[in-house]
């Protein structure tokens, strides 16, 4: 980790795929269906939706998002609001059995300023951290590790949530 005058600077430069991806037209959550074989669409609920990030910081990021186009807080309706959070701890229970982390940095990002790349439409971050994720492999390869292809670990996560949706309904 460098230092700018009282900043400290990390290094992403596995990201620079989506910094410099060509925009894509349309909101890509409200495009996201189950229907699609490429789809980074885990699964869905009544008013809300799980997707792979397509660029993950670490194996596991996910976002929650409303299924309504909405862009605050503010605007969602209180179910939609409810669900949200729920949807939000059911993430992190499905990650907790499947990879194991040891915590999760959970965060909104709110304005093309605050990072959000896609601001029309509000969506949560579920980024799963273990102890020593941020190694060496990034400073020294440019290169971050993830070990397992999104379309394995979207089959996992829907698998599980699959289960889980069986078992609330008994």
């Amino acid at each position: 980790m460098h230092k700018l005058s009282n900043f400290d600077i990390i290094w992403a430069p596995w990201r620079k795929i989506y910094v410099s991806s060509p925009l894509q037209k349309g909101c890509f959550i409200c495009k996201s269906t189950l229907k699609s074989k490429n789809s980074l669409l885990v699964f869905s609920r009544t008013y809300t939706k799980v997707l792979l990030n397509a660029f993950p910081y670490n194996n596991g990021h996910l976002l929650v998002a409303p299924k309504r186009h909405v862009g605050s807080l503010r605007k969602l309706k209180d179910e939609e609001r409810i669900e949200l959070i729920d949807t939000i701890i059911l993430c992190q229970d499905l990650l907790r059995k499947i990879l194991k982390p040891q915590g999760f940095n959970v965060g909104l990002n709110i304005g093309k300023v605050a990072g959000a790349g896609l601001r029309g439409h509000i969506h949560f971050h579920i980024v799963p951290r273990w102890n020593g994720d941020t190694n060496f492999m990034p400073i020294v390869a440019a290169t971050k590790i993830i070990p397992q292809s999104l379309e394995e670990l979207r089959e996992t996560l829907r698998r599980y949530y699959k289960n889980y949706a069986l078992r609330k309904k008994t």
